[in-house]
C-alpha cells in the first residue's frame, strides 16, 4: 500500500492497482490519473478538505465513485449523494477497509460552531484524523498522517497527539498555511515525538509517498 501526500491535507492511498482518495481541498493542486479511484473520503466540511471541482473531476474519471463523510460533508455536498459515516462505522470496499474515530472538529475558537469530523483508519495500517487529535485507541498505526499547522493547532497538542498514537513512522499534513520556516520547525517537533516511541518522522513534500 503506498501513500502519496498531496498539498495541504489531501492524500492518495494506491493498493492492488486501485485508490483512496481523501480530502481532496481548495489548496490542493488538481489531482490526475483518477481512473482507478474506488472511494473518496472527505473527513469533514470545510473547503480545504474539499470541492466541488475536485469531486466533479474525480467523477468524471471515475463515474459514480462512493463518497464517505460525516453528516456535516453530506449537508454541504448535496449534488455528489455522499454516504455518511460516523465513528464507529467500518466500510469494505476493496481492496480498502476504512474505519472511522472521532466526531469532532477540534475547536477553533468557542464563538465558532462545532462541526463533524472522522478520522480515517485504512486497512488497519495507515491512519489520518482529519482535523482532529482523535486517536485510534487500541490500533498499532504504522504510519500517521499528523497535522502540522492549523488554525486550530497549538504544537504542542500536537506533539501530545503523536505520543498518544505512537506510529512506527508518521509524516505531516495540513501544512499549506505555514511558511517553510514554521513547516520545517513543527516538523522537528513532531519528530522529537515521533522518535519518544522508536518511531520515524518523514519529510514528505507534496508528490512524495511512503510505502506500507
Amino acid at each position: 500500500m503506498r501513500v502519496t501526500k498531496h498539498e495541504h491535507a489531501a492524500l492518495r492511498i494506491d493498493h492492488e492497482g486501485r485508490t483512496l482518495l481523501i480530502d481532496p481541498g481548495s489548496f490542493t493542486l488538481p489531482l490526475d490519473d483518477l481512473s482507478t479511484v474506488v472511494a473518496v473520503v472527505l473527513t469533514h466540511e470545510h473547503p480545504d478538505h474539499w470541492t466541488a471541482d475536485h469531486l466533479n473531476r474525480i467523477r468524471r474519471a471515475a463515474p459514480d465513485v462512493p463518497i464517505y463523510g460525516p453528516d456535516g460533508v453530506a449537508r454541504s455536498a448535496v449534488e455528489f449523494d455522499v454516504t455518511v459515516v460516523a465513528p464507529g462505522d467500518t466500510v469494505e470496499i476493496a481492496p480498502f477497509t476504512l474505519e472511522f474515530f472521532g466526531g469532532r472538529h477540534a475547536v477553533i475558537h468557542e464563538t465558532l460552531p462545532a462541526i463533524d469530523n472522522v478520522g480515517v483508519l485504512v486497512n488497519g495500517r495507515f491512519y489520518y484524523p482529519g482535523d482532529s487529535y482523535a486517536v485510534p485507541k487500541g490500533v498499532d498505526v504504522d504510519l500517521l498522517a499528523a497535522p502540522l499547522g492549523a488554525p486550530w493547532l497549538k504544537i504542542g497538542e500536537a506533539m501530545d497527539f503523536v505520543l498518544a498514537v505512537s506510529p512506527r513512522r508518521a509524516f505531516g499534513t495540513h501544512d499549506m498555511t505555514l511558511s517553510t520556516i514554521g513547516r520545517d520547525m513543527h516538523r522537528a517537533r513532531l519528530t522529537w515525538a515521533t522518535e519518544q516511541g522508536g518511531g520515524e518522522f518523514l519529510a514528505l513534500d507534496p508528490g512524495d509517498s511512503a510505502d506500507v
